[in-house]
């Protein structure tokens, strides 16, 4: 069984699929619909931009939508080759719920959009950060923020013995400083604009709320397993009410990826800009026989 993964925030970079928009017709007209919807174009930044550019929260999660979304579909279009199940790791997974026609590629952009502006708003409101761990047991890093005075959680279970933690920047702070007493191999800071999947997003998942529950959500043609249970889902009440969730609570990456291959997935292929998901994949599933690839393998 296929299953589709597609990358959230951080790998994207210049240049991400301008040989799609030059070479393909039905790409460049998703992106120049893109454009109007967007009210700018975001084609100029993601080809021929800067780092900086397209560090923008505004212009990263819809750019790393784009590129993701248009390669599945032409892909699609012209292989046949469709998913059996699908996932996407925190913006990734609205990527997913496109791909698997759960939301229409005009609306999941808009969701996007609202979704990169809320979570800039509600990082501005107050300073905070996200961090890595590595080589700690999640059970330890957990019981570390709970330790930890001030507003720190564990955001995203990315594989074992890789978690990122999120919240306050003194909080972060503390919970690093006891993650390296503890034994971790690193406890890095990352370079995000706020804590993403933590309390702190409260104000932006209140306010992507109201445009999720206005946003028409259709059953998928194959499961989509979700952020916030690691479950697959196919009942449009349960998807909207996980992607209202999916902002103030932790990315069950691993927990996902076990569950895919439990319930018969054998080829993991990821759809987007970078190999993060591939490198995760390969370590959740170590020992099972897996097929592992990006979409230019196909």
């Amino acid at each position: 069984m296929k299953a589709f993964v597609f990358p959230g925030q951080g790998a994207q970079f210049v240049g991400m699929g301008k040989d799609l928009y030059e070479n393909n017709a039905e790409a460049r007209a998703m992106f120049e619909k893109a454009n109007e919807i967007l009210g700018f174009r975001i084609t100029d930044l993601m080809f021929e931009g800067t780092d900086e550019d397209l560090r923008q929260t505004k212009v990263t999660q819809p750019a790393i939508f784009l590129h993701s979304v248009i390669i599945a579909k032409v892909i699609e279009e012209t292989t046949g080759i469709k998913p059996d199940m699908a996932a996407g790791h925190s913006l990734g997974e609205f990527c997913a719920l496109v791909v698997a026609g759960a939301l229409s590629f005009e609306d999941g952009l808009r969701l996007v959009s609202a979704r990169a502006q809320a979570m800039q708003k509600a990082c501005e409101m107050k300073p905070s950060t996200m961090a890595a761990i590595i080589a700690l047991p999640d059970e330890k890093v957990e019981e570390i923020c709970e330790s930890v005075d001030g507003v720190v959680v564990c955001a995203n279970y990315n594989c074992p013995g890789q978690l990122v933690i999120s919240g306050e920047i003194e909080a972060i702070d503390a919970a690093c400083a006891k993650a390296t007493e503890a034994g971790a191999k690193r406890a890095l800071k990352l370079k995000v604009g706020g804590a993403f999947h933590s309390p702190c997003m409260e104000p932006a998942r209140a306010e992507l709320a109201a445009a999720i529950e206005n946003t028409p959500v259709h059953t998928p043609k194959c499961p989509v397993y979700q952020n916030v249970d690691a479950l697959p889902h196919t009942d449009p009440v349960e998807i909207k009410a996980n992607l209202i969730a999916q902002l103030t609570a932790p990315v069950r990456w691993t927990k996902t990826v076990q569950n895919m291959i439990a319930d018969g997935a054998t080829e993991f292929i990821e759809f987007g800009p970078g190999k993060v998901l591939q490198g995760l994949v390969a370590k959740i599933g170590k020992g099972a026989d897996l097929t592992i690839s990006g979409y230019e393998k196909l």
